[in-house]
């Protein structure tokens, strides 16, 4: 066991962040982490629409598996970017890591505009998924550990919904890069793949303006600097005028230091201590994967193959498509704060689990067009946005603090595994194309049948498995590991982060785990 002598800091910033109005500090927040997510729907979607092109004799000439395949080889960059970076971020800090891998994303988009065959394609592209994976936990984490409790929800789920906004504008983009009238076929996609480095450079400059979460500074022995951080959001608003009331003492936590978990310490906290809710965070994450991907990445191949949309019009069925994306989250984001969130995932998973089956027996009778087929995927994805969106909602904020980045990689990893590498390489071939100039409905219908049973159960899940997180502090939902399990009455320890006295006090994470030996104590053998 540790010694008795721990050293321990008392602090009220988490409690003073939950309490705080919104600020222009929440909105630099926003600004500075959400943009991202426009600049990466705006990449993506680009590169979506480059499946007819990319099948040109003119550019690279691949085939409708191949196109499936460099999507695939991105999300498996995702998955490796998400398992590396999510362990240093909960390691060195939010902010080093939401740079890092910005920059690492946009130097694999850049590179892969200078593709020569199917191979480099994949390379570059799976180097670009690698930053990806790892802004998706670093943001997440970020988010919800700065936004004040009743906000949460909505923000997180409204900022990882702006993707779409990108998205959107994407495919207004590809209706020119993708159009020879305006730029030569070979030149179109070598073009898409530039404009995300070239915008990029601004997200990074004003990413630099962003502070440190204070809660990860709280739990990494850098208590002053989250008191400061805390100070001067307070002082801002006190300058105008704002009163902010007092915060019960009663909320104070006692932070002592704790070793870095190793990669089993993990898995016996997630399964063994949550079996539960790790069950929960792997299907919501798996499912929603896998219908979107799927779907996402062969949107242009099932217009150009089933509905002979010229693959340089893709982008005007894209648009309204994108932009349902963008609504839901928007619009139904602050009901998973109101009304709850098992009751909004549910919802919101089972509600467009059962309308892609209506549209999955309408694609296979052939009684759709190109424009009603996209007003299903409208209304399917105004509310699959949402559900989607709530799943890193809910992994980020059911598990302790200390690895809130790693558990958000570790479900994602597993999530793009299971579901979402495959998905992608699977539905480009069940939609067939120039290697299939014949496509049978009957293969692809299966296929969407199989991504709306996914999605019911997996709000079934979420019904039975949930947790009511709604309005609750982090640290109420799961206790960090970091925090001291009272032994013995700790007089003198102030209130303030800046004062450190010995108490004879354990962190909580020295508890047995499923009756095995602490992971205080197997930190001991590492």
């Amino acid at each position: 066991m540790l010694e008795t002598q721990t050293k321990v800091v008392r602090s009220l910033v988490p409690a003073r962040m939950d309490r705080l109005p919104w600020t222009k500090f929440h909105w630099l927040i926003v600004v500075g982490l959400g943009v991202s997510w426009v600049l990466d729907g705006i990449e993506i979607q680009i590169v979506s629409s480059m499946g007819g092109p990319l099948q040109d004799v003119e550019t690279l000439h691949l085939t409708s598996g191949q196109v499936g395949a460099m999507a695939s080889w991105y999300l498996a960059g995702q998955v490796v970017g998400a398992l590396v970076f999510g362990r240093l971020t909960d390691r060195l800090g939010r902010k080093k890591l939401f740079i890092l891998t910005l920059a690492i994303y946009l130097i694999g988009s850049g590179l892969a505009g200078f593709s020569w065959n199917a191979w480099s394609l994949y390379l570059f592209r799976f180097i670009a998924g690698t930053g990806i994976g790892g802004e998706y936990t670093a943001i997440n984490s970020a988010i919800d550990e700065i936004m004040p409790s009743r906000y949460r929800g909505r923000v997180d789920i409204a900022i990882n919904g702006t993707y779409w906004g990108g998205a959107a504008l994407g495919a207004a983009a590809s209706l020119i890069l993708f159009n020879e009238r305006f730029i030569p076929t070979g030149w179109g996609w070598r073009i898409g793949f530039f404009i995300g480095p070239v915008l990029g450079f601004i997200i990074i400059f004003l990413r630099r303006h962003i502070p440190e979460s204070p809660r990860w500074l709280l739990t990494h022995g850098r208590a002053e600097e989250a008191e400061r951080t805390v100070d001067e959001i307070e002082g801002q608003l006190r300058s105008r005028g704002i009163e902010l009331p007092a915060v019960d003492e009663s909320k104070a936590l006692d932070i002592v230091d704790a070793d870095r978990l190793s990669y089993l310490q993990m898995a016996r906290i997630f399964f063994g201590r949550y079996p539960s809710r790790s069950f929960l965070g792997f299907t919501m994450m798996a499912t929603q994967a896998f219908l979107y991907n799927a779907i996402f990445f062969t949107v242009g191949l099932v217009l150009i193959n089933f509905y002979n949309v010229p693959a340089d019009h893709t982008g005007y069925y894209f648009f309204p498509f994108a932009v349902g994306n963008l609504i839901g989250p928007l619009v139904l984001g602050p009901l998973f704060d109101s009304i709850g969130r098992r009751k909004m995932i549910c919802a919101t998973y089972v509600g467009s689990g059962l309308l892609l089956f209506v549209s999955a027996w309408a694609f296979n009778a052939g009684i759709l067009n190109a424009t009603t087929q996209t007003i299903f995927w409208c209304v399917i994805f105004f509310f699959a946005s949402a559900g989607a969106s709530s799943a890193y909602l809910t992994v980020s904020e059911i598990f302790p603090l200390e690895l809130r980045g790693q558990a958000i990689s570790f479900f994602f990893a597993i999530a793009q595994g299971a579901g979402g590498v495959v998905a992608p390489f699977l539905f480009g071939h069940l939609v067939g194309g120039a290697d299939n100039p014949s496509p049978d409905r009957f293969p692809l219908t299966v296929g969407y049948l199989i991504g709306a049973g996914f999605m019911i159960f997996g709000g079934l899940v979420a019904w039975f498995f949930g947790v009511n997180a709604e309005g609750q502090s982090l640290e109420d939902i799961a206790d960090p590991l970091s925090v001291a399990k009272p032994t013995a009455t700790a007089p003198g320890v102030a209130v303030d982060g800046r004062h450190e006295e010995p108490a004879g006090r354990e962190p909580l994470i020295s508890e047995p785990i499923s009756g095995g030996p602490s992971v205080v104590e197997s930190m001991k053998g590492d």
